[in-house]
């Protein structure tokens, strides 16, 4: 019985939290209260976590942004994603805690007070993102591909490969999965 009404709670709480959401798929699952900022669209497919206990995951999209997340996705505690233009999560994919995924500079280099451009991002399916790891406007991270823990990604990752360091760098490549990773 109590275990049932934690569920519910966690349920409703959820779906508060996430109310901010264009659309959120079944089995949305959140501890602690994110900050969601949409002003244009954000997707959230099926059985989707984030934490926000220690400190809070902030899931932001600008006017004309879009920000879609896969299913079977996990954000920890603490990420900052950030869509200006576009930011596109597959499915199963891990994100640690601290990660910050920005498509945009938010001001030029030289003109602090002129906007510069932003770039799409795309993360390929069953990608894990390592502790406090930067993806940066521009990229796509490949398909089974890990970014270590503090990398700063500024160029495309190949997929199945693991890439770490500031700039991030290819360290070695992964062996792909002999199975076909579970369709849940």
């Amino acid at each position: 019985m109590f275990t049932w009404l934690r569920q519910q709670k966690n349920t409703l709480v959820t779906r508060w939290a996430l109310r901010g959401c264009s659309s959120v798929g079944t089995a949305p699952k959140s501890w602690g209260i994110p900050l969601i900022q949409n002003a244009g669209q954000l997707i959230i497919g099926d059985d989707f976590s984030l934490w926000s206990h220690l400190s809070r995951s902030q899931l932001e999209v600008g006017a004309d942004g879009v920000l879609q997340i896969g299913n079977h996705v996990f954000i920890n505690t603490g990420t900052t994603i950030s869509a200006k233009v576009e930011v596109i999560i597959g499915d199963r994919v891990q994100i640690a805690n601290g990660v910050s995924i920005l498509d945009s500079d938010f001001h030029g280099l030289e003109d602090r007070h002129s906007p510069s451009p932003a770039e799409p991002i795309r993360i390929e399916d069953d990608v894990w993102i390592a502790t406090r790891a930067i993806v940066l406007k521009g990229v796509t991270i490949g398909r089974g591909a890990v970014v270590a823990a503090g990398a700063v990604v500024t160029c495309n990752v190949a997929p199945y490969t693991l890439v770490g360091g500031v700039p991030a760098r290819l360290i070695r490549p992964l062996q792909k999965p002999v199975y076909q990773p579970l369709s849940l």
